[in-house]
């Protein structure tokens, strides 16, 4: 039986055939492709869209597959409302879409035809601020600053909510009207995370924007 020859195996000389199978296995897809061209590819249908934006109206005209957060963001330049996760874990791209709170990083933008939509810039301005932004700034409420958006907007959102009679996991009874509890706004505001940890000192500012309403919940 003839011998087998001796083979010196060692990880280099692996390394180093594998490196040049690869690359005769590139050259030769280059040449296949430039012998074979492939067809050009299609243009993304476009659709419009018309909306309201903090009162004003806009047009815009969008891939299908654009989410609101982006439409704001990189189309209509209105960069605070914040791209976080962008899978709708940590709120702060909140926006209001006919006066109701949304993770907009989860909403297509076609989707909001004929909507009116309401995102921090809407809510005021430096020289008039809106009284929950007046609140965040007087109670602390922010330190990084980067959630801050969503968690204004969801709380002015809450606020309302509660004041509508929309319940939530935090009531005994689903059936009774809620109240301007602290337990009931940090409940409602759970889905807006802020990694600086300053949750007290937004419910603080949520409590004194809700004024006689929190008070009497308290009594």
């Amino acid at each position: 039986m003839p011998e087998m020859p001796d083979l010196e195996l060692s990880r280099r000389g692996i390394l180093a055939g594998s490196a040049a199978a690869a690359t005769a296995i590139a050259a030769g897809a280059v040449t296949s492709a430039d012998a074979a061209p492939l067809p050009p590819t299609k243009a993304k249908p476009m659709m419009p869209v018309k909306f309201k934006v903090n009162g004003e109206r806009r047009e815009l005209s969008l891939d299908p597959r654009t989410t609101l957060l982006d439409a704001l963001r990189e189309h209509l330049h209105l960069t605070g409302t914040k791209k976080g996760c962008d899978h709708g874990q940590c709120g702060a791209c909140t926006v209001m879409v006919d006066g109701v709170r949304i993770n907009s990083c989860l909403s297509l933008a076609v989707m909001h035809e004929g909507d009116e939509i309401t995102t921090i810039e809407g809510l005021g301005t430096p020289e008039k601020l809106h009284p929950m932004q007046a609140a965040f700034i007087k109670h602390d409420g922010y330190q990084c600053g980067y959630c801050t958006p969503g968690q204004i907007c969801s709380a002015v959102a809450v606020l309302d909510e509660i004041k509508r009679g929309v319940p939530s996991h935090a009531q005994a009874n689903v059936s009774q009207r809620p109240k301007v509890t602290n337990l009931e706004m940090r409940e409602r505001m759970s889905g807006n995370i802020c990694r600086c940890g300053a949750y007290s000192n937004i419910a603080e500012a949520m409590a004194e924007v809700a004024g006689d309403a929190f008070e009497e919940a308290k009594a």
